[in-house]
């Protein structure tokens, strides 16, 4: 990487947003100071025209500072270069040459890379002559000495034989006298630890629980994704993501579980059961949340077939719905991947229009945290929309 790949960098960031503005009136005119929506439509129109995606993390470490001192990485050169209008990240740079700049092939090795190749193509074809000749004299100085020795061992085998074979008729002799007593022992012990361990199972092995959920207003399996942190005294958390319709199997030998549930959809529950008493196979209902029902709604549902009057009305209905449920004051907080930029503040208008804006993001929209008043009002909201440069 060079100096004047950055300076290309900051005018390919120009072409970028120039390329932008022609179809669409942003917040700001300015890229570094698009936020929140604004991203979400860039993002959207890159899938379209330029068949790839880059993450909110990328977009505000590459985007929100200017000028930058880390290259991005070479495909996501070439997405934002073929965005632009260009067939890659190398047209572009040859397209917008400095005065006096000369633009290397990517392919051709550089100067110092060909000089070793050459020196270690030089060292291999010098290897000395000696090596074969040397191994071949070991070899055969190895064979002499062996067959030297042979006799020799063969007597002192011989002799050794003969000891042996005394020395085996009287050790028999004493093996069959104890091994009857070795065998009644043995079985003994055996019999021992069997009767111990039926004696302490519940202590020494661990015990199977099997937990299922149901939905509270209709008694059928849960068909969204559940994740479950079950507490242990003195000991960290353990996290399990429980795949839809599927029930949570857990396996201890402590008397007592403390498990905290949530879901995307539903109210979050927190349990606490006695296992001494308590049965190997329990279900356990969990209560829809309006909310989450109807972010859920608008973060799968696909309104892109229906006509513009249905897509209009829908919409409008949702917003309407959206407006009873959120309190005027509530606190609203988008959640980034980025080391620079870690939450941002919306407000309840801003918040509905982004959650009814049927966008691709808004597939990887999770509600993090919601709080609600005594009347129902939802007063805070935390989210976040993970998204990475595989999202499409």
């Amino acid at each position: 990487m060079t100096d004047l790949d950055l300076l290309h960098f900051e005018q390919l960031k120009k072409d970028v947003q120039a390329q932008y503005l022609k179809e669409y009136t942003p917040s700001y005119d300015d890229i570094s100071k698009w936020k929140g929506i604004d991203i979400i439509y860039f993002q959207e129109d890159l899938r379209k025209k330029a068949k790839g995606n880059i993450s909110e993390k990328s977009f505000y470490t590459y985007f929100k500072n200017s000028p930058v001192t880390k290259l991005p990485r070479i495909d996501m050169l070439t997405l934002l270069s073929i965005y632009a209008g260009y067939t890659s990240w190398y047209e572009f740079k040859k397209q917008h040459l400095f005065a006096g700049e000369m633009l290397q092939d990517d392919q051709d090795l550089e100067e110092d890379d060909r000089r070793e190749l050459e020196k270690t193509v030089s060292s291999a074809l010098n290897l000395p002559k000696t090596e074969n000749l040397t191994a071949k004299t070991e070899i055969s100085a190895l064979k002499k000495t062996d067959l030297q020795n042979n006799n020799t061992e063969n007597q002192t085998l011989e002799q050794k034989t003969s000891i042996e074979n005394i020395n085996s008729y009287k050790i028999e002799k004493t093996a069959k006298k104890s091994y009857q007593r070795t065998a009644w022992i043995t079985a003994t012990l055996i019999f021992v630890v069997l009767l111990g361990l039926l004696g302490f199972k519940d202590e020494i092995f661990d015990k199977t629980y099997t937990y299922c959920f149901t939905d509270a207003d209709r008694n059928q399996k849960i068909q969204s994704t559940i994740e479950i942190k079950v507490l242990k005294e003195n000991e960290s958390p353990l996290f399990f993501r429980i795949k839809p319709g599927e029930c949570f199997y857990y396996q201890t030998k402590d008397k007592n579980i403390k498990m905290q549930i949530s879901s995307t959809m539903y109210e979050n529950l927190e349990i606490n059961r006695n296992l001494e008493n308590a049965p190997e196979e329990e279900t356990i209902e969990l209560k829809p949340d309006d909310y989450k029902m109807a972010v859920y709604y608008f973060s799968t549902k696909d309104v892109q077939g229906v006509n513009a009057v249905e897509q209009f009305n829908l919409i409008r209905q949702k917003r309407k719905q959206l407006e009873n449920l959120i309190s005027n004051d509530a606190v609203i907080t988008q959640v980034y991947d980025s080391d620079i930029y870690g939450l941002e503040s919306l407000d309840k208008q801003d918040y509905i229009t982004l959650v009814t804006t049927p966008t691709t993001s808004l597939k990887n929209l999770n509600v993090i945290e919601m709080r609600k008043d005594k009347k129902g009002k939802i007063i805070s909201i935390k989210f976040k929309i993970s998204t990475n440069e595989n999202n499409q």
